[in-house]
């Protein structure tokens, strides 16, 4: 999961392969916020719907201090009636059930004049409805949405009126909208829900009747209300998001954020509201501050990232004018409409916007956003061991004792793989590459090339079969490779808490991999760092460098690791297993399981060698550390020299001299394409008289480039163009304005006949071949084709 889609995901944990509940208390109540993005077509028009919202979890495990489903019921019960006051004759308790992936039980929901208030889950049996087993510990899983008891409360037409306090307000004052009628529409829209109606337009277009009014006529009135709302919510979902480290994107759980801020541009602009998001994220961090700390300081990165993706959503709708214009007027299917979004950034709302405008009616999706959902949330798949380990024992590890040499047993061999009882070869794991060395067997030294780790179960690959089955070995580690690993281990964590502390809280390590001659870290960003930025991200990693803070490790139980630290020590990945080792220096701490230094001081110099964007919302760091760093500067020095020496220069003549390189360069460059030009003319104008029926098929003494500048001169609408360079490869250029023909075809086509391969657009292609013996009858082929 990117999000905490439920309260009792707060409580969910691997071990091993297996799903465990770790509750904190037994039982215990929660309000935790949720993000959930499976009823966006809802948010706004309901006047239930959210796309962020606290479930009140009451949970508890059946054993001597907790309860089941009597004392449970009985709590519900009583919350309702007692403490809310509401007369029992207005409950309704509706049984159901609940099937997850690999548990399920039975499920009470209860209702208040029609609407869900809670509905308590009662998992009992593990498995599936067809094969199952009784679970020792039932668990009960109670959600409860805060909104709807504030909602229940107080009244409001809408249950955001309830909740979005001044924020609402405030948006209030922007929109023209009919009140009085609202009020009525909100006691009949509450009922809806696009899951049980199927098509919400259709509902809404009953409920129009109902009133008096069109369809149409009710849009107009009610709709710039229902964006107000629409915008609030995704604003506050935006906003707790970004809180913890969030980033809109075209990956994994970003596309959701991208969608709401997206949704949010396209309902202000479609509405002309006269406010900025950033207005309404203040107002939101303002009202809710005291529920969520550090909401304000959130609001600067919502800003800057507002203004981001504000540019991107621009440039998407210039580019996909065109692309949706095709689609206008007809049905759109799931995956055309997925295609859409995925490839080109195509929003159901911008195909709605672009319908409006011109008047042409277009079927969309109903369900795409939660079909959005499900497609960027599959679980990874697991890498599966080189050999079985099922029959083996648990590995002693002595890797985090500093052990040089060691003795062992072997368990097992298999396919040059061998199992040790004890070893302190570490595993390539967490990013970081494995140890090396040598296996001592009869006096034999055996080089191991490469660890791993399946389960519990260390196995170190060699290339003999002379290691046997119980036989006594030494093992010994490569020394200096295994203090280089360490040296950019630490040097790692150094580098993501020196990005924190420079770009803000919203940073979180998003992947890295440490090797002997460089180490790379991914962190999660919104935009690809200036050179300033790298500059002072450099300059505090050595700062605590040289502070010599000690790199403490501690060994603790998961619950009080998360209890001390909170969840930002996962920010490397999930650890299935009950017990963490915990890196610190001084305030960062993170669940690792790699070897490191016991100071920063032994880290030595950090370089930071380059940085780049590698996909929407992340920046990859790459530097070196201790010797490899000594090695990256002489190399660089040399390279200096080396250009010095190049261009007859000294050191701090380089700059002027690459100038003076490049101004020379960009003036041969014009030269040349003006050389281009005049010659493309004058063999334009020549093979204007070739031209018949509108095709021209040329062989021609030029490169590629002087191809396209011919074809160029020569294209009229409804001409075909296919010239050929013959030099020492051949070049193919086409260019159609029929449309009948497609010069992507014909292009990869001639080709590939010619030993090469190429392709284009319908309207321009280009390409190679290299069988010139062959271009004679293919451009014979070519014009028997064309005519």
């Amino acid at each position: 999961l990117y999000f905490t889609i439920a309260s009792i995901v707060a409580f969910q944990r691997k071990t091993g392969n297996k799903t465990v509940f770790e509750l904190s208390a037994n039982p215990l109540i929660i309000p935790q916020p949720c993000l959930r993005f499976n009823d966006i077509p809802n948010v706004g028009i309901t006047g239930r719907h959210y796309t962020s919202f606290v479930m009140i979890g009451q949970h508890s495990i059946s054993n001597s201090s907790g309860y089941w489903k009597d004392r449970c019921i009985e709590l519900d019960y009583n919350l309702l009636t007692k403490v809310f006051g509401i007369d029992e004759s207005e409950i309704t308790f509706v049984e159901d059930a609940w099937v997850g992936p690999s548990a399920f039980g039975y499920s009470l929901e209860y209702f208040v004049r029609g609407l869900e208030l809670g509905n308590a889950v009662f998992t009992e049996f593990l498995g599936t409805p067809e094969k199952y087993s009784v679970m020792k510990e039932k668990v009960i899983d109670m959600g409860a949405g805060l909104e709807r008891f504030a909602w229940m409360s107080q009244g409001a037409p809408t249950s955001y009126d309830a909740t979005f306090g001044p924020v609402i307000e405030e948006l209030k004052k922007h929109i023209d909208y009919d009140e009085k009628l609202f009020l009525e529409y909100s006691r009949i829209a509450g009922n809806l829900n696009f899951d049980e109606v199927g098509d919400i337009k259709k509902a809404r277009a009953e409920i129009a009747k109902r009133l008096g009014f069109s369809a149409a006529e009710l849009d107009k009135k009610i709709a710039p209300l229902e964006a107000a709302y629409i915008i609030a919510d995704h604003t506050k979902t935006l906003l707790l998001a970004i809180k913890d480290g969030g980033i809109p994107s075209n990956v994994g759980g970003g596309y959701n954020l991208r969608v709401l801020m997206r949704r949010a541009f396209s309902f202000k602009e479609r509405f002309g509201f006269d406010i900025d998001l950033t207005t309404i994220a203040e107002k939101h961090a303002q009202y809710l501050g005291k529920m969520y700390p550090g909401l304000k300081e959130s609001v600067e990165n919502f800003d800057k990232i507002k203004d981001i993706e504000r540019k991107k959503f621009g440039e998407t709708k210039k580019r996909t004018a065109i692309i949706i214009d095709k689609v206008l007027g007809k049905k759109i299917g799931e995956k055309e409409m997925l295609t859409l979004y995925e490839s080109h950034g195509v929003t159901p709302e911008m195909i709605e916007e672009a319908s409006s405008e011109k008047g042409k009616q277009t079927e969309i999706p109903t369900d795409f956003y939660s079909m959005l959902s499900e497609r960027h949330m599959k679980e990874k798949e697991e890498k599966r061991a080189p050999i079985d380990t099922t029959d083996i024992e648990k590995t002693k590890i002595m890797f985090y004792e500093d052990v040089k040499e060691f003795e062992a047993m072997v368990l097992k061999v298999t396919n040059g793989w061998v199992v040790l009882d004890q070893t302190a070869f570490y595993p390539e794991s967490g990013g970081q590459d494995s140890d090396t060395g040598y296996i001592v067997a009869d006096d034999k030294k055996i080089a191991v090339t490469h660890v791993e780790k399946a389960d519990d179960v260390v196995l170190h690959k060699t290339d003999t079969t002379d290691i046997k089955e119980g036989q006594k070995i030494k093992g010994v580690i490569d020394w200096s490779r295994r203090q280089q690993l360490a040296k950019h281990h630490t040097a790692t964590h150094i580098v993501n808490y020196a990005a924190r502390l420079i770009l803000g809280n919203h940073i979180n390590q998003a992947g890295a991999k440490k090797g002997t001659e460089k180490a790379h870290l991914d962190i999660t960003h919104y935009d690809t760092l200036s050179a300033e930025e790298e500059e002072k991200i450099e300059e505090k990693a050595n700062e605590l460098v040289k502070k010599a803070l000690p790199v403490k490790k501690e060994v603790m139980s998961r619950q009080d690791a998360e209890q001390k630290y909170g969840m930002r020590i996962y920010q490397g990945g999930p650890v299935p297993d009950d017990t963490l080792r915990i890196i610190s220096i001084d305030d960062d701490h993170e669940a690792c399981g790699g070897t490191h230094l016991t100071n920063t001081k032994d880290v030595g110099k950090i370089i930071i060698t380059s940085t780049e964007r590698i996909q929407d919302g992340v920046i990859r760091i790459t530097f070196v550390s201790g010797p490899a760093a000594d090695k990256y500067e002489k190399q660089t020095k040399a390279l200096i020299k080396e250009i010095c020496n190049i261009m007859s220069c000294k050191e701090d003549e380089i700059i002027q001299k690459a100038e003076e390189l490049v101004k020379k360069w960009k003036a041969k460059r014009k030269e040349k394409e003006r050389t281009i030009k005049r010659g493309a003319k004058e063999i334009a104008a020549a093979l204007e008289k070739k031209i018949t029926n509108n095709i021209i098929i040329e062989k021609l003494d030029k490169n590629l480039e002087e191809l396209r500048e011919i074809s160029r001169l020569l294209t009229k609408p409804s001409r075909v163009i296919v010239l050929f360079g013959v030099q020492e490869k051949i070049a193919v250029f086409g260019a159609s304005a029929n449309k009948n023909i497609n010069i992507g075809e014909l292009v990869s086509k001639a080709c590939k006949e010619l030993g090469g391969s190429g392709g284009g657009s319908a309207s321009v292609a280009q390409g190679f071949g290299t069988q010139k013996e062959k271009l004679d009858n293919v451009i014979e082929k070519l014009k028997r084709e064309l005519k």
